[in-house]
């Protein structure tokens, strides 16, 4: 509380407003020329997506060691149904000399399938940041001038790497006009005013450009791994949280400036009271997103400081720079509907008002009611299956998938992704016996003389289950070496994320309630909220699996997407049940805690709808990516952010409140005593 005061007095003082206006001015010059630099720091392929520790990771730092270790393979499919002509070998063979300059290595000829249909050309290529450009070289030169009935596909990793990045091309800004487009219109209707939707808009475009310069800065200097699509993820969860904060510290504003003559002082209370759930809210998504540090997967381990980064930037800015521009510019930002001093707050009677009456007539009835539609929701998750094939990796059949196919279609085992044996001594006869291997290619030595590589072709595809139990099989007949990349790193990544799950799941918990309970200063408060959003989790995430398996066709749910997509429902669904149950205990404290639940309720509607409806749009963005995973990410997300705004927020939590009576806030003084100084009745502004 202290802090609060403090930091009231120093963002809404006559003079210090000023300077935080020119500090904060000064910061986004400093910014924004790093900020933009960020999509060079993105990272096509890194060690760092790995876990930690796994076998994969290290047959992928081992890789240096060997000759042409840091050689991505841009493997070319030649496929001609009834046969491969003379004609056909001579134009691979073209190619083969033509790309020369591009590759990191020598090429070796083409070689045919056994079927006499097909020929594959391995292009070797430098792993680095340039790879993709290398693939579109590699691309353009082998589909150009195709000869009539010949179909040539590049497919591996570079294959794979130019998938993605075509995919991702200038999407970044297209994202950020949709965000910006969809927050808009949910302020105008909002607020209904030709000004005042700029200023969260303003704040969350500050936010964004500090946030990117901070991660662009620690990518560079700190090797923080940022990897494709998390750029995305950042640009949701800032524009919706700092929007979410600027809505709420705005609402108590208005209704603080009914109450003062000086918007100063008006201010000053306002950031006062609204800084103890802001505060929170910030705390719990940042410690939530943090949680992730006890990740072993790579993308999981990066997400956690990337994202509490965003948060923090925006908090910083909706208690700073936020205040101090309303102070400067006056009461009349939120013309037409202008608050005046002495103004009464408008009748009750709105929607708000009227649910909260109806919900307070029968509130078991009507909790138990919201929870049946939640199970029922929830029940779809049953058939759930986890897991997507590098098929669906995007959400269009990108064309290294067709070449993979054409591949395993005329040549014995998966040619694209094999799995690599590293060891002190030859492994080959133990690798043949193990059932599941298809071809076991010739050991390569180290550059040092002291390793072994021998790469293995494995029958069955990479993603299925029948690879992984053959590698499995390998790891148990070559106990010494390290096995990885292909099925192996499928392997380890899906053991990974079931790490993570089981890990950071119950600290997310753990953090959540802990910061409910300071808040709150109760205990059955906090653990019915949570349950609340747990609760909506679920049915978020059957409604979601019913969506991607009959309307988006997708056959299955990313193995992140139950991490992902819990780490942000209960962290940010938290937030607005925060908000609610934060306003009904400090109107509990002035008056019956019937009343103090229905005006709790009636003061906050609007504005925590409003803030839902900004959080799902800005993930529901994420919808339009190429990229399997973040549609799901964001489908999920904004479902589940609709579900917890308009029915767990609005209808199940206030009618737990009012059934539970003043046990809600056991053990702590609202469950005991009638409060001693009673505010006066007044009307609830919606």
């Amino acid at each position: 509380m202290l802090l609060s005061r403090k930091l009231a007095a120093l963002a809404t003082g006559r003079g210090t407003k000023w300077a935080i206006l020119l500090v904060w001015i000064a910061i986004v010059i400093v910014a924004v020329p790093f900020a933009g630099k960020l999509q060079d720091a993105v990272e096509d392929g890194s060690t760092a997506d790995l876990p930690r520790g796994a076998q994969s990771t290290r047959v992928e730092e081992l890789t240096p060691r060997f000759p042409g270790g840091d050689a991505a393979p841009g493997l070319v499919a030649y496929v001609r149904d009834s046969g491969i002509t003379p004609a056909d070998r001579a134009r691979a063979e073209a190619d083969r000399r033509a790309l020369a300059s591009v590759a990191s290595g020598p090429i070796a000829p083409a070689a045919a399938s056994r079927d006499g249909r097909a020929l594959m050309l391995n292009v070797p290529l430098v792993d680095d940041g340039d790879l993709s450009e290398h693939a579109e070289k590699i691309r353009d030169r082998v589909q150009e001038n195709a000869p009539p009935g010949l179909q040539i596909r590049l497919t591996g990793r570079a294959g794979e790497a130019l998938d993605v990045g075509d995919a991702f091309e200038k999407l970044d800004k297209l994202l950020l006009i949709i965000t910006i487009a969809l927050v808009t219109g949910v302020l105008l209707v909002t607020y209904r005013s030709p000004v005042l939707w700029l200023l969260p808009l303003v704040g969350a475009a500050v936010s964004l450009q500090v946030s990117n310069a901070v991660v662009y800065l620690l990518a560079e200097h700190a090797d923080l791994y940022i990897a494709k699509g998390m750029s995305a993820i950042l640009n949701a969860l800032v524009f919706g949280v700092t929007t979410d904060y600027a809505l709420l510290l705005l609402a108590r504003y208005r209704e603080e400036l009914r109450r003062h003559a000086d918007r100063h002082e008006a201010m000053r209370v306002a950031l006062r009271r609204a800084a103890a759930p802001v505060v929170a809210s910030a705390a719990t998504v940042c410690l939530g997103l943090l949680c992730l540090l006890a990740a072993t997967m790579g993308f999981n381990y990066a997400l956690g400081p990337i994202g509490a980064i965003g948060v923090l930037g925006g908090l910083a800015v909706v208690m700073s720079l936020l205040p101090a521009l309303l102070v400067i510019l006056g009461r009349w930002i939120f013309w037409p509907r202008i608050p005046r001093f002495g103004d009464t707050p408008p009748a009750r009677g709105g929607v708000w008002d009227r649910i909260g009456r109806r919900v307070a007539a029968r509130p078991r009835l009507v909790w138990l009611a919201g929870t049946a539609v939640l199970a029922a929701l929830a029940a779809g998750a049953l058939g759930v299956d986890t897991g997507l094939d590098r098929e669906h990796f995007l959400t269009s059949t990108p064309g290294s998938t067709v070449g993979e196919r054409l591949l395993h279609e005329h040549y014995s085992g998966d040619q694209t992704r094999p799995v690599r044996v590293v060891s002190e001594k030859p492994v080959t006869a133990a690798l043949r016996a193990v059932p599941g291997v298809a071809r076991v290619g010739r050991p390569e030595r180290s550059l040092d003389g002291r390793l072994t590589r021998t790469d293995v072709i494995l029958t069955a595809p990479p993603d299925s289950e029948a690879a992984k139990d053959t590698v499995r099989n390998i790891r148990a007949a070559v106990p010494d070496a390290d096995v990885g990349a292909g099925a192996a790193s499928e392997l380890d990544k899906a053991d990974a994320q079931a790490h993570d799950r089981r890990v950071v799941i119950p600290l997310v918990l753990g953090v959540v309630l802990l910061i409910l309970m300071v808040l709150l200063r109760a205990l059955v408060a906090p653990l019915l909220v949570i349950a609340t959003v747990v609760a909506s989790y679920f049915a978020a995430l059957g409604a979601s699996w019913l969506l991607f398996r009959y309307a988006f066709g997708f056959p299955a749910l990313d193995t992140q997407l139950a991490l992902m997509g819990f780490l942000f429902m209960v962290a940010l669904g938290v937030d607005y049940n925060l908000f609610l149950v934060s306003r009904i205990r400090e109107e509990v404290a002035l008056s019956d805690h019937r009343t103090g639940v229905l005006r709790g309720l009636g003061l906050t509607g609007g504005v925590i709808s409003s803030a839902g409806l900004v959080l799902a749009s800005t993930f529901g963005v994420l919808g339009v990516m190429p990229l399997t995973m973040m549609v799901q990410i964001g489908v999920l997300v904004a479902l589940g952010v609709l579900l917890d705004t308009f029915l767990v927020r609005s209808i199940i939590v206030p009618a737990l409140a009012l059934d539970a009576g003043r046990l809600f806030w056991w053990p702590g003084a609202l469950s005991q005593r009638t409060p001693r100084h009673v505010r006066p009745p007044e009307p609830a502004h919606n």
